[in-house]
């Protein structure tokens, strides 16, 4: 009988001190995202067209 006490005592403590902390979800953290967006304004088709613009408008003004 007093195998079995002992035996219930061993696991009461080992059990208890296994479920002291609780659950807690593991945190993940996120990859942050880079995101790339395209330029309102290029100026390497807006330098151009306004070079053109401005030969149109001298050559109309002959």
């Amino acid at each position: 009988m007093r195998k079995i006490f002992a035996a219930a005592a061993v696991l009461s403590i080992t059990a208890s001190g296994a479920m002291a902390g609780g659950y807690t979800a593991p945190v993940v953290e996120a990859e942050p995202v880079v995101v790339k967006g395209n330029s309102s304004s290029n100026a390497g088709i807006l330098i151009p067209a306004l070079l053109l613009v401005g030969i149109a408008v001298a050559a109309s003004s002959n």
